[in-house]
């Protein structure tokens, strides 16, 4: 019997999967997609129901070509990429790819949930194939992106600035954000009072406990002013508190379902402090496989999912292991069932454990920190799953205060603290990790209370009154994001993180203290996008498509009919977006101005243009005169731009362009010419050595500013940046700075140097590792921060922590390293048995 070819995604899963499969089986990687739409044009065949026009994707031929020597040698395929979308989408390329040169040969498709022998085994016992509705739904999600993306941010650069970007989903999260940010600019705070008192026994135990105002006269107490308060301060002294009641229930409290994408992320987030971009890549590791010490295990089950259901299997396990370890009383007489959301495929598993009996400290030597405390995080959610509740006994002590002679009011207090009874999932999960999990403020804590009885006499040790004001709501987090994402239905769990990272990568919003904030461009970007395509990007309109997506996947719908209606109606709102033409008179006043104008600058050519302002107003003179086409705004904007740049050749310019209605134009920032400093910051540019993606940024920042036109502050940082990361390479740099407005000096760094001479002696390094689309270089990595180091002469202390992480992981080939360790701080961490089972620092 021949070999038989397995496609994966990614090398770390093919080395997991090669392991079990055995000799026969040849396990080979696509690295994520093989093919995509084009880069540089929309891709899609809008007038024949729109057909995708794929190409390989970008580096991808290399491994295709493997694919199909590989492919030529076998007797039959295997597709086994992720049981989604997007992993059918990358089967059926590879097909699409393979099958002319393999005609006579069976493709199989295989799926599993967990990357376990049992599991896989089983998958490839039981192929099947491909599901083309599960295709369709991703080729429409593409299409829908790229026609949205393609077609809408071309608006943004004519309105705004070149090279934004808007996104059918991510416009919708950061419109979320904006409007957020909206309620907390226009909220009033209004003050009010907190009364209350610190009491205590008169008897032993006497430690103090803190009671509330909660009834005057038996209604809610509101205390709005500080005349109020002072008022009931003041009927209050000298009154005798007394124990009026005392009511005690039990409360139960159920564990939590186990975790799906998207409260793993805000778990994650609260918890761990992890991003959802780097919990994801955490759990992809986990789910690929980690080495144990006999070759590579995957230790979870898919983490992208949005059903909370689990196999039989793992329930019989989870209780058993509880039953062994806490008795039988904390496993529940029939086993915890949880209902997933409306619209969850059920087909696959929430994210738990593979093996309940590999807890996370049977593997802690196996795992880095950050992959054990996730880890963690599952296990302890899984495991609690299944468990018995937890009871409370809480008790509600209501406290009066008796009236003295000749007071009417009355006024009662209240105090509750819980104790926990029967533990029960507590065991697994402490009650102050349930509140971080389920997204409450930390220190809730509730205090404790001595024994009362009721009718006992209390001391009041000191009367309390605590001004307050209401809160604006709260700035989202990158969990509550997700939370409010995936409540209202936008989005899936597979695109959560990007959407953040995506947001945060354009500079739209801000990530400070764990908190969202947009941009001064963020809040431009969502106010024009939500003022000319506000129904397109509506969260109601989002889920909707999302909604539709999942019934292409069903196989209830077309997905070329679900195009065909949305692109019917995204053409009536794209025709909104269109500015009106330029008023006509005033094309023709400025037009007439310019005839004064007798010395025009010469063409300048950039890229394979040449650009010339008498060419220019030629040819929208042509266009009036001729009435072939309405002028545009932006030509407009942009005779006006040479009509203040000429101005010193026209009498009474100024005067002349505000009289006609053109003064508001004329004192918008982009209007204003370039200062001084930023002409003087793109000539140093201009001059130094950069690549090649730097160097076409330089070029079209000296041509805006040769244009007369100032830089954004967007375009400023940039530039500044360059300016930063080339320091090295500028003369008398820091006597530059005050000059040039560059703002202080990084602080110095001492580390970096001996740190990179430190790895230069590294000659073995590990074999690079591939985690979802992405590829880890230890070699790579660091050969890029020594070239960084060489330009600017320091590293960022991100940079410098990375780089601390990776000689400690090559410690063995590093002279001198124990005296490096000590000096600066420096963790070993155990190297790979053998170079091929080595693993890059995601970090890094």
């Amino acid at each position: 019997m021949g070999k038989k070819l397995v496609i994966v995604e990614s090398p770390a899963k093919a080395k997991t999967i090669n392991k079990i499969l055995g000799s026969d089986y040849i396990v080979e990687s696509s690295i994520g997609h093989v093919r995509d739409l084009p880069a540089r044009n929309l891709g899609v065949d809008v007038e024949n129901g729109f057909k995708p026009k794929y190409v390989v994707a970008e580096g991808k031929q290399k491994v295709i070509d493997t694919l199909k020597r590989e492919a030529k040698a076998c007797d039959a395929i295997y597709l086994a990429p992720d049981p989604d979308r997007e992993g059918e989408a990358i089967a059926w390329h590879v097909q699409e790819l393979l099958r002319p040169g393999n005609k006579d040969k069976r493709f199989y498709r295989v799926q599993y949930n967990e990357i376990t022998a049992r599991a896989v085994r089983q998958a490839f016992d039981n192929p099947s194939e491909i599901d083309m509705a599960r295709v369709d739904a991703q080729q429409a999600r593409r299409v829908l992106d790229r026609i949205v993306g393609y077609m809408v941010s071309p608006m943004l650069w004519r309105r705004l600035q070149r090279g934004l970007s808007a996104g059918r989903v991510q416009s919708v999260a950061l419109r979320l954000v904006c409007e957020r940010e909206a309620e907390i600019d226009q909220f009033k705070p209004e003050p009010y009072w907190i009364i209350g008192a610190r009491v205590s026994k008169l008897v032993d135990p006497r430690d103090p406990f803190a009671v509330t105002l909660s009834r005057i006269d038996g209604e809610k107490t509101e205390v709005t002013t500080a005349e109020r308060a002072a008022a009931i301060r003041a009927d209050l002294e000298g009154r005798a508190l007394r124990v009026a009641e005392i009511a005690t229930k039990t409360v139960t409290r159920n564990p939590l379902p186990p975790f799906i994408t998207s409260t793993l992320q805000q778990a994650a987030s609260s918890v761990c402090g992890f991003a959802p971009k780097r919990t994801m890549r955490l759990a992809q590791t986990l789910y690929e496989g980690v080495d144990l010490g006999e070759g590579p295990v995957g230790l979870i089950t898919y983490m992208r999912t949005d059903s909370v259901s689990i196999s039989q299997d793992a329930i019989a396990a989870g209780r058993a292991w509880v039953t062994e370890t806490f008795g039988a009383d904390y496993v529940p007489e029939k086993p915890n069932v949880y209902r997933s959301r409306s619209g969850a495929q059920e087909a696959h598993e929430a994210i738990r454990p593979t093996e309940v009996a590999l807890t996370p400290d049977a593997v802690k030597d196996r795992l880095d920190p950050a992959e054990l405390k996730l880890y963690r995080l599952i296990w302890d959610r899984f495991v609690a799953s299944q468990m018995s509740p937890a009871k409370l006994e809480q008790r509600t002590v209501k406290i009066e205060a008796v009236p003295k002679a000749g007071q009417t009011s009355t006024y009662l207090f209240t105090a509750t603290a819980s104790d926990v009874i029967f533990p029960g999932f507590f065991k697994i999960m402490r009650l102050q990790k349930v509140k971080k999990e389920e997204g409450s403020e930390e220190g809730e804590d509730e205090q404790t209370l001595p024994p009362l009885v009721e009718g006992e006499a209390l001391e009041c040790l000191e009367w309390l009154d605590d001004r307050k004001e209401t809160k604006p709501p709260a700035r989202f987090s990158e969990a509550s994001l997700v939370r409010e994402l995936e409540r209202n239905g936008v989005g899936r769990p597979s695109t959560y993180a990007q959407i953040l990272a995506t947001l945060q990568d354009r500079r739209y919003i801000t990530n400070e203290k764990r908190t969202l904030r947009p941009s001064d461009l963020g809040r431009r970007v969502s106010a024009l996008l939500v003022e000319t395509l506000g129904t397109l990007f509506n969260v109601a309109f989002t889920a909707q498509m999302e909604e539709k997506l999942d019934e292409v996947e069903a196989g209830k719908v077309v997905w070329t009919q679900m195009m065909a209606d949305f692109y019917a109606q995204f053409e009536t709102w794209m025709e909104n977006t269109k500015l009106p033409p330029a008023d006509a008179e005033h094309v023709r006043q400025i037009l007439d101005l310019l005839q004064e104008v007798q010395t025009w600058d010469p063409p300048v050519t950039r890229g394979k243009r040449t650009y010339g302002d008498e060419k220019f107003v030629v040819s929208v003179r042509k266009q009036m005169d001729e009435a072939t086409r309405a002028v545009s705004q932006r030509q407009l904007e942009a005779l006006l731009r040479i009509a203040w740049r000429y101005r010193d050749q026209v009498t009474d310019a100024e005067a002349r362009l505000r009289a006609i209605g053109l003064g508001p134009m004329l004192d918008h920032p982009d209007m204003q010419p370039p200062d001084a400093s930023t002409i003087r910051k793109l000539a140093i540019a201009m001059g130094l050595e950069v690549n090649e993606r730097s160097r076409d940024f330089i070029t079209s920042l000296n041509g805006r500013v040769q244009g007369g036109r100032s830089l954004s502050p967007a375009q400023l940082n940039a530039l500044h940046s360059i300016l930063e990361r080339n320091a090295a390479r500028i003369e008398n740099f820091d006597a530059l700075r005050a000059e040039l407005g560059l703002g202080e000096r990084p602080e110095d760094d001492h580390e970096s140097g001996p740190l990179l001479e430190g790895m230069s002696h590294v000659k073995t390094w590990n074999v690079p590792k591939s985690r979802g689309r992405r590829v880890f270089d230890d070699q790579s990595f660091y050969q890029s921060l020594s070239q960084q180091h060489q330009a600017r002469g320091s590293l960022s202390p991100r940079q410098r922590a990375a780089l601390k992480k990776l000689m400690g992981r090559y410690h063995g080939q590093i002279p001198g390293f124990t005296e490096l360790a000590e000096r600066f701080g420096i963790g070993k961490k155990a190297e790979p048995k053998a170079e091929a089972d080595a693993k890059p620092d995601a970090d890094a």
